[in-house]
């Protein structure tokens, strides 16, 4: 149940009678707000200054009429204008107290399925297959998985399909480095490493910048010699094909470790490679019904206007065009992404394609959508869905990847798992020195706790942050035990278990038949009101395509629960019902973070 959609649900029938103009009143509705101030109440309408001018009324005198219609109810109390006309909600601590009740029985934590269930297809990680995965490749894999995990809890069909890089122009690069510079007892010993070595090889021989292979000049030797190998394994040459077999077996093998060491799971695993026999039938098609055409001796699509300049002086003023077919004959990735837009709306039948792929291809997207569109797929909702750099904490900048400078993701998460049981350590140290308990574990426990916090804290740092911003990698800072990180949420949970394990108590009754919910304490209350909005936080990340509202929610949650253990008894409570409450209280938090960090692919322990 989403307090927000019940709130606002209170007030649709009044500005459905009063609103002049009834289209506007959904905007209305969207002006019900969670209070900025919790002093003001728990929410707060702000509608009346819009509704003002067409009802000819001062703003308050709006609010007035709008409250003297609401029907009476069990939800909130008698609200109050204020200001120039915003009306306070202060939800019931009767009606807080039952819904919690409701909550504790509901394995889904009041969060209720979607109205109108979707389906959709999920493009995320795409590596290119052909070198170890590096930090730049956690991000689209990591966004795209809790998108995933959040959509599919609310009901919605989804298919996450990991559209790798296996055939494109990093072939030719590896193609034409294999032939002419491999060292053959390197490739034998470590097939990945060679072909990585190789792979930035050629590129500091063809004097290439961090961009794409694509942008390199024409008259480059070394990219002209890529190509041709490119061509020559798209045309089905024996060598190139051999050796791209060759390749593919060691390339998929380095990829499985990882993704299970960040519980990614991934529907489909279907490469450029697989799309290469329908290429050109895309290329004929769009031609047949004229959305692509000849220019300069290769074919091209318009870009997202519908233009293709004609003269240098129209290029200048507008966006390129994109070409599917290049005047040697060979494809490009717009070719293929045509092909995967035909392939997945032909075989899943999505409502809607998401595409999380860094920023920079934002034009690619932007034309692709635009011609997918006049192609047929027009009743497909095609969203790019960008994310930012995580920046070399030295340079300020992206990891130069391309260059060989990127982090390898495996030797990270080690660094991350190491750096998490020194910080275990250190704690349980500092803690036995004062005087604190400290749990008696074992070694292989604590490199399991370790493991969990390390991977969480990689994952946390980068979930926490709007998927469309930049952000300095820094690895103290992700493992750090205080503030909004995966090691405090991971706390805040085992915290949560081990007063149950304190008390001897058994969590089922509070699952099963949930003791009445007694809200005296300030905290207790605003610990309250936090838990009933976990729903509000699932929808409103599954609906802005933004996995790091669950994080806002989960640090909002966490400083709640901080304030009620400081002012609140739980074993040592007052009365036997209030100790009941409170444990019920505990036992939500802890289910709640639990269920929002699975959301986001982290994993939590029952002691720390």
């Amino acid at each position: 149940m989403n307090l927000l959609t019940r709130v606002r649900a209170l007030f649709a029938p009044v500005l459905e009678e009063l609103a002049p103009d009834q289209a506007k009143v959904p905007d209305y509705l969207a002006a019900v707000k969670p209070a900025a101030n919790p002093e003001h109440g728990d929410y707060q309408a702000n509608f009346a200054m819009a509704l003002a001018k067409p009802l000819g009324q001062k703003p308050p005198d709006v609010a007035k009429a709008v409250l003297a219609k609401l029907p009476p109810n069990d939800v909130v109390e008698p609200p109050t204008v204020a200001g120039p006309g915003f009306i306070n909600l202060r939800l019931k601590d009767s009606w807080l107290a039952e819904q919690l009740r409701g909550v504790a029985t509901d394995p889904k934590l009041g969060v209720e399925p979607a109205a109108k269930p979707r389906t959709f297809v999920i493009d995320l990680s795409g590596p290119n297959v052909a070198k170890p995965l590096h930090v730049g490749h956690l991000r689209s894999t990591i966004i795209g998985d809790a998108l995933v995990r959040t959509l599919r809890f609310l009901g919605h069909a989804v298919v996450g399909d990991n559209h790798l890089g296996d055939w494109g122009t990093q072939f030719g690069i590896l193609l034409y480095g294999y032939k002419h510079h491999r060292d053959d007892a390197a490739f034998a010993a470590d097939p990945v490493r060679e072909l990585a070595r190789l792979y930035v090889h050629v590129r500091n021989l063809a004097k290439l910048a961090d961009g794409d292979e694509e942008d390199a000049a024409a008259d480059n030797p070394v990219m002209a010699a890529c190509r041709e190998e490119t061509s020559k394994l798209h045309a089905g040459d024996p060598e190139n094909v051999a050796l791209w077999q060759k390749f593919m077996p060691a390339c998929l093998a380095m990829l499985r470790p990882i993704y299970d060491r960040l519980d990614v799971k991934i529907d489909h695993a279907l490469g450029e490679s697989f799309y290469n026999p329908m290429l050109a039938g895309v290329v004929e098609d769009m031609l047949a019904k004229g959305i692509a055409f000849e220019s300069k001796g290769a074919i091209v699509i318009p870009n997202a206007k519908g233009v293709v300049p004609r003269t240098d002086e129209e290029a200048k003023k507008e966006e390129p065009p994109a070409i599917v077919r290049k005047r040697d004959g060979a494809f490009t990735y717009t070719t293929t992404d045509l092909a995967t837009i035909k392939y997945r709306a032909e075989t899943w039948r999505p409502d809607a394609m998401l595409y999380v792929v860094g920023a920079p291809q934002a034009l690619h997207f932007k034309t692709l959508f635009a011609q997918a569109r006049r192609w047929g797929y027009d009743g497909v909702e095609f969203q790019h869905l960008p994310f930012g750099s995580m920046l070399d904490p030295e340079t300020r900048k992206p990891f130069a990847a391309r260059k060989g400078g990127a982090i390898e993701l495996m030797s990270l998460l080690d660094d991350a798992a190491t750096l998490s049981l020194e910080k275990y350590e250190a704690n349980a140290a500092a803690r036995r020195a004062s005087g604190r308990a400290v749990p008696d574990l074992g070694d292989a426990e604590k490199r399991d706790i370790a493991e969990a916090v390390g991977v969480g804290a990689v994952k946390y740092a980068d979930l926490s942050q709007h998927r469309t911003t930049d952000y300095v990698f820094d690895l103290d800072k992700m493992t750090a035990t205080e503030g909004n990180t995966a090691a405090y949420m991971q706390y805040a949970y085992a915290r949560c278990r081990g007063i149950f394990r304190e008390g001897e108590v058994d969590e089922t009754r509070f699952r099963t038949d949930p003791p009445a919910v007694v809200i005296g304490h300030p905290t207790e209350r605003a610990l309250a009101l936090q838990l009933l909005r976990f729903p509000e936080a699932v929808e409103a990340a599954a609906a802005d395509y933004a996995p790091h509202l669950l994080t806002v929610y989960l640090w909002d949650l966490a400083k709640a629960n901080s304030r009620f253990y400081d002012a609140c008894h739980v074993l040592k409570a007052e009365a036997p019902e209030l100790r009941d409450s409170r444990l019920l209280l505990v036992d939500l938090v802890g289910r709640v973070i639990r269920q929002a960090l699975d959301l986001l692919g982290i994993r939590t322990v029952e002691r720390m």
